[in-house]
């Protein structure tokens, strides 16, 4: 049987992961915190057992979206090296793909969360701030050596940038094809060891 401290620290994490999933899919205005507590399937009474405020859970659940995230792209970027492509291409073709096109709430947080990131408390932003400083590096890690900063900032923007306005469009044609162009346009430019593309 689990004990009191465990099953808070079990209930904790089920708060949290429902938190991040419903910011990628509701945006922070529409995450309530009676609605993520019924998700995680607590009482509402029991959150501030947890968390000192609805911004204290928010930067938790940005936190853990971020991390989350970052795993799934790691993943599916060593599926990706393993058939042949760089790391560049493999990043690329991970984060503006069309599965992530379809599914904000298990995609990158930047992209489902960025136009909202500078309305936020300093707690929620100063985590959103760390996201994207860790996006950056990661893109940094891909790119040729002789690639300025400058490049993975540019880079990381197209990414993000060309993820929201292809989910603005839709998951349809338009879509794709905003996502098709994005790639296209960063592998053309900065692609040096690339493999072909295999969609």
């Amino acid at each position: 049987m689990a004990g009191p401290a465990s099953r808070k620290v079990l209930s904790h994490e089920r708060i949290v992961e429902a938190a991040a999933r419903a910011i990628r899919r509701e945006g922070y205005a529409g995450v309530g915190v009676a609605d993520v507590m019924k998700e995680a399937g607590l009482t509402h009474g029991g959150f501030y057992a947890h968390f000192p405020s609805r911004d204290a859970m928010l930067a938790a659940a940005m936190d853990h979206a971020g991390r989350d995230g970052a795993s799934r792209m790691a993943q599916a970027m060593a599926r990706r090296q393993a058939e042949g492509a760089s790391p560049l291409r493999a990043m690329v073709e991970s984060y503006l793909s069309e599965k992530m096109l379809a599914n904000c709430e298990i995609g990158c947080p930047i992209a489902a969360l960025a136009s909202e990131m500078p309305r936020q408390s300093p707690q929620v932003r100063e985590i959103a701030a760390s996201r994207v400083q860790g996006l950056v590096r990661a893109v940094r890690q891909t790119l040729p050596a002789d690639a300025g900063e400058h490049v993975a900032m540019a880079v990381t923007a197209n990414l993000v940038g060309a993820m929201q306005l292809a989910r603005a469009l839709g998951d349809n044609a338009e879509g794709r094809a905003m996502l098709a162009a994005a790639r296209k346009s960063i592998l053309d430019q900065y692609d040096t060891e690339g493999t072909p593309a295999s969609h």
